[in-house]
C-alpha cells in the first residue's frame, strides 16, 4: 500500500467516525429523529453525498452507532466481571449492574443497540465481535462445566434487558432495580 492510499484509509476511518460520533451525540442530546443526513452533513461540514459515500442512510449509521456502543458495553461488562476472582453470582451481579448503568447513562446509545432497526444479528455466523464479547461477559458468569451456561447467558441478558427497557420507559421503577436483580440472581444461581 502506497503512503498516499494509506493517508487516504485513514482520513476515510476519521470521517467516518466523526460521522458516527456526531450521530451519537445528536440522538444524546436531542434524540434519534433529531438524527438525519441534512443535520449530520451540517454538524460534521461535510456536504450529504459524502455522508452517503460511507453510510447508506440513517439505518446504517445507526448502526454503526450500535456497534460502536456493543464495543464500550463489552469492556464495561469485562472490567464488572473480571472485578471478581470467579464465576457465580457476584460475577453475574456485577455484570448485570454494569448492564443496567450503561444502558441508564445512555439511554439514546442503548436504543441504537437494541430498540433501532439495524441489520446487526446476534447467534449468527456475522455477529460482530463486540457483539458476541459482550455475549461471552455473561456466559463467563457461568462455571465452565455448566452445559447450560449460554442458554443462561441469553436469559439473562434478556431478562436485564427487559429491566432496562422498561425502567426507561417508566413502567416500571428504576430504584428497583437492586431488588430485581437479587430476585433474578438467586433464582438462576440458587
Amino acid at each position: 500500500m502506497s503512503a498516499v492510499t494509506g493517508r487516504r484509509e485513514r482520513e476515510r476511518g476519521q470521517r467516518h467516525q466523526l460521522i458516527v460520533t456526531a450521530a451519537r451525540e445528536l440522538a444524546e442530546t436531542e434524540g434519534w429523529d433529531a438524527v438525519t443526513t441534512r443535520r449530520l452533513a451540517e454538524r460534521v461540514e461535510y456536504s450529504q453525498p459524502v455522508l452517503y459515500s460511507h453510510f447508506a442512510g440513517k439505518d446504517a449509521i445507526v448502526s454503526a452507532v450500535a456497534l460502536d456502543g456493543f464495543g464500550e458495553l463489552a469492556e464495561q461488562l469485562g472490567r464488572a466481571r473480571a472485578a471478581v476472582a470467579a464465576p457465580g453470582p457476584v460475577a453475574l451481579r456485577a455484570v448485570c449492574r454494569a448492564y443496567l448503568r450503561f444502558a441508564a447513562e445512555r439511554p439514546a446509545l442503548y436504543q441504537a443497540m437494541f430498540v433501532m432497526p439495524t441489520d446487526l444479528a446476534f447467534a449468527t455466523d456475522e455477529t460482530p465481535a463486540p457483539m458476541r464479547a459482550c455475549f461471552d461477559e455473561f456466559v463467563g458468569c457461568f462455571p465452565a462445566g455448566d452445559e447450560h451456561r449460554e442458554p443462561l447467558a441469553e436469559v439473562v441478558w434478556s431478562a436485564v434487558h427487559g429491566m432496562a427497557v422498561l425502567a426507561d420507559s417508566g413502567r416500571i421503577p428504576p430504584d428497583g432495580q437492586e431488588g430485581r436483580l437479587d430476585l433474578l440472581i438467586g433464582r438462576f444461581t440458587g
